[in-house]
């Protein structure tokens, strides 16, 4: 009898073992919050992530990616990745103004409008700026990486035809952040609904002209409802990151987090690289009708745009104040972003994209 329970208990010992230890191969999953579905370039871009960080890990590190807002919708991702409902997630600053105001900064025109480069400028500025990592922390997050949409276009319907700045006044329009008060300013009326509604307003007429995304424009299939595209090459919203919980990250070895900020910085060149290609073929497509309608492509000049970056400054001291309002240096934070993309500018200008160098 004795021996019957002493081989018992060590039985129940060995698979305890077993268990912890199978469960010590398996690595640590982490629960990622996407607000999209899996599919398009960005979708792409964030397997990439999911699939690099298996794989350099030796799959110590993994993502349990819950795509289409299943897990968390875009308005409550940081919450839930503040609280620990999921470990990582995409994080829209738009949603939370306030709270994501550091992350805001990549919401604001400016004429560098290349993907490439802003995605490096912010990812330098979001990993180098101890007072942004800082509001980062409050939220109970850290930043990770970056998305973008890539520049911002309009595309419109019937006979609507955005050629200038003044084009826009008196014209229904759906656009967001920043953009979409300036356009206010110069008169257009602004109507509001999700990205993912753009498709019916523009069949119906609730809108002359919706901001858009080249890449967009094919996953959505607008370009079926669409009649031109006014080619602005408008900045791009960028506040838009990967974060991940801070108790999961402090619990991370400082060589796991190194390796998660390694392939957060290759992913950027991935996702500019495929986000280009991706935009380089839409534009090629429009106008043969491969898409649904022959979509007029209309290209703004150098002087047009000029026009569009001259009415940021009015925004970019609003959020200047509002970081000061903060406790921060509003002034030293755009600097240090402006030089950031002053230097990838110029490096794309002297040496092209990364992937095309020898």
């Amino acid at each position: 009898m004795g021996a019957s329970i002493k081989f018992r208990s060590l039985l129940a010992g060995t698979v305890v073992s077993l268990a912890v230890t199978a469960e010590a191969m398996a690595g640590t999953s982490l629960r990622y919050a996407e607000g999209t579905p899996n599919r398009g370039v960005r979708a792409q871009a964030l397997q990439y992530f999911a699939d690099q960080l298996k794989e350099q890990s030796a799959g110590e590190l993994e993502l349990d990616i819950h795509w289409g807002g299943a897990l968390l919708k875009y308005s409550a991702i940081l919450g839930g990745v503040e609280s620990g409902t999921a470990d990582m997630g995409s994080v829209i600053a738009a949603y939370e103004p306030q709270k994501m105001r550091a992350l805001a900064i990549g919401d604001i025109p400016v004429p560098q409008s290349d993907e490439w480069v802003g995605l490096r400028a912010l990812y330098e500025l979001m990993t180098s700026n101890e007072q942004l990592q800082s509001e980062f922390e409050k939220q109970g997050v850290v930043y990770i990486s970056n998305y973008s949409t890539g520049a911002m276009q309009f595309e419109c319907t019937g006979d609507t035809r955005l050629q200038t700045l003044s084009d826009f006044a008196g014209k229904k329009v759906r656009a967001s952040s920043v953009y979409a008060k300036i356009l206010d300013d110069v008169g257009a009326n602004m109507v509001n609904f999700v990205y993912s509604e753009i498709y019916q307003a523009l069949d119906t007429g609730l809108v002359d002209c919706s901001g858009a995304y080249l890449y967009a424009m094919r996953a959505f299939k607008t370009p079926e409802v669409s009649t031109s595209v006014a080619l602005m090459n408008w900045g791009q919203i960028a506040g838009f990151a990967m974060t991940m919980n801070k108790w999961t990250w402090d619990d991370l070895s400082a060589d796991e987090q190194q390796l998660v900020r390694k392939v957060g910085s290759e992913m950027v060149d991935y996702y500019a690289r495929e986000l280009i290609a991706d935009n380089k073929e839409v534009i090629a497509q429009l106008p043969t009708g491969e898409l649904g309608n022959k979509v007029e492509v209309i290209e703004w000049s150098d002087e047009q745009r000029a026009e569009l970056f001259s009415r940021s400054q009015k925004y970019i001291d609003e959020w200047t104040a509002d970081m000061d309002k903060a406790g921060l240096d509003g002034k030293a934070i755009w600097e240090q972003y402006q030089s950031l993309l002053n230097k990838y500018q110029n490096e794309l200008d002297e040496k092209g994209y990364p992937w095309d160098r020898s």
